[in-house]
């Protein structure tokens, strides 16, 4: 079973409850399974519960009212008032009204630990960062000196640092979490495979947000190279970056086209390239340009003149992170980063034929796979794969067949794709844009325009983080 970093986890928590399947449910889900393993390893009728102020001290919590058969003495680590999650709260507040054995530790000379047949290490979970001091420190070191077998919670507290807990066995949840040994067993707490294969908010949380101390350019860079026939859409593509968070987003096109772009905003700085087309003669200025941004969003708005179709052979390998798009989105080009086509465009370059349903997954992990790129299959339900993992979107609604909201994708796609790795971007651009278009379409309708799914974007955002905006 492929193991879960604890920032994949908390993300999956965070859809789960965006899903409806509430953070309550799953310790009580846990705690039940917990409790199992600990009646089956305990060989007396004594349980110490060692716990934190967190959701592992949660799940045990809910393990102790599944055991209340045996005596049961939970040993809080800390204080009570200081216990950090709702849900862990609610199951100390049932122990404590139930008239529990509940002591608040702060000092690990308050636990006789060698009175129990069996220890719950229910300390620390995933998110441990650094080495452990002070009390939890004692507190592990008491567990590990009471020559009594210890079940670890989750993850052995202190997993990954100098001072961890020596368990005899862990249940871990869900799926083994990294870093991990040999002695575990894993606990189906009722996650289904649906709430790992749809986006949510927990993906957007997932690649990050802006840091205080950041300066310009820190939050993404993005070259927009498009523009030529049409216009508008190398525009949407780079106010859509900026409205998704990159710093900086300059939008390279053809005389003509340039001189309309930067007409639409001044936000976007506007490169024009001489002619009425890319061409190979723009090559120097391009290479310079990608030297300078993070990543290139390429195609929107080029149209497929030959001499259009060899500068893109000269210019994608130059890219180190590139979203391709539209009228890149050529049979015989060097593709690479993450590929945005709809169905039409995935059968132009892939030769592969879409089957209805769920085939369409295996489809877009094998091409992904065999043609080395993050695919971003648009559609009513997206598909998302590097060649391994596959992933879904369920945003989105029809209002969005309008004109633009593919130029819109592939801008946010980039801005997130400057600070993330490609499939955790792509992932995340495709729940942001259609959560975005959602949001317009409550107050547009049919009626809804690009721009309007642009201007929604921070909205989404925020709403994805739990924020007003």
């Amino acid at each position: 079973m492929i193991s879960i970093s604890p920032e994949e986890m908390n993300a999956l928590d965070t859809n789960c409850a965006h899903f409806g399947l509430s953070p309550l449910q799953l310790m009580e889900n846990a705690g039940a399974a917990l409790a199992r393993e600990a009646r089956a390893m305990a060989k007396g009728s004594s349980i110490a519960i060692v716990a934190g102020r967190g959701n592992n001290g949660g799940d045990a919590f809910v393990a102790a009212r599944h055991l209340s058969d045996h005596r049961i003495t939970v040993f809080l680590v800390g204080r009570a008032k200081e216990i950090t999650t709702p849900e862990a709260r609610a199951n100390w507040n049932i122990l404590q009204n139930l008239r529990f054995d509940l002591r608040e530790v702060s000092d690990a000379s308050q636990m006789n630990l060698t009175d129990y047949c069996l220890i719950l290490d229910a300390l620390m979970g995933t998110g441990v960062r650094g080495e452990v001091r002070g009390l939890e420190k004692q507190a592990i070191e008491a567990i590990n000196s009471c020559r009594r077998p210890v079940l670890a919670v989750d993850v052995p507290s202190g997993l990954g640092t100098s001072t961890a807990v020596k368990p005899r066995r862990t249940l871990t949840f869900h799926r083994p979490k990294a870093g991990m040994g040999a002695e575990y067993q894993v606990a189906d707490i009722g996650i289904p495979k649906q709430a790992e294969f749809f986006a949510g908010p927990g993906d957007l949380r997932l690649v990050g947000s802006r840091r205080p101390d950041s300066h310009k350019g820190d939050s993404g860079r993005v070259l927009v190279i498009g523009g030529g026939p049409y216009r508008g859409a190398p525009a949407l593509a780079g106010l859509a970056a900026l409205r998704a968070g990159a710093d900086i987003a300059t939008v390279a096109a053809p005389q003509d086209a340039a001189e309309t772009i930067a007409g639409f905003s001044p936000n976007l700085i506007v490169r024009p390239l001489k002619g009425e087309c890319l061409n190979p003669g723009h090559l120097e200025v391009i290479k310079g340009l990608i030297d300078q941004h993070d990543v290139v969003v390429i195609g929107m708005g080029l149209g497929r003149a030959p001499e259009t179709l060899q500068a893109l052979k000269d210019i994608l390998p130059l890219c180190q992170k590139a979203v391709v798009d539209a009228d890149a989105l050529q049979p015989g080009l060097p593709l690479r980063g993450i590929v945005t086509p709809h169905a039409g465009e995935f059968r132009r370059i892939s030769g592969m034929d879409l089957p209805p349903g769920d085939g369409r997954s295996e489809v877009v992990r094998l091409y992904a796979k065999e043609a080395g790129v993050v695919v971003l299959l648009k559609g009513q339900v997206d598909i998302i794969s590097d060649g391994s993992a596959v992933r879904g979107n369920l945003t989105g609604n029809p209002g969005m067949t309008v004109g633009g909201t593919g130029d819109v994708l592939a801008g946010v796609a980039a801005a997130l794709y400057s600070i993330a790795p490609p499939l955790r971007a792509a992932v995340a651009a495709a729940y942001l844009n259609g959560l975005a278009g959602d949001l317009a379409f409550s107050e547009k309708g049919y009626g809804l325009l690009a721009t309007d799914v642009i201007e929604h974007l921070p909205q989404a955002v925020g709403q994805a983080w739990g924020k007003r905006t």
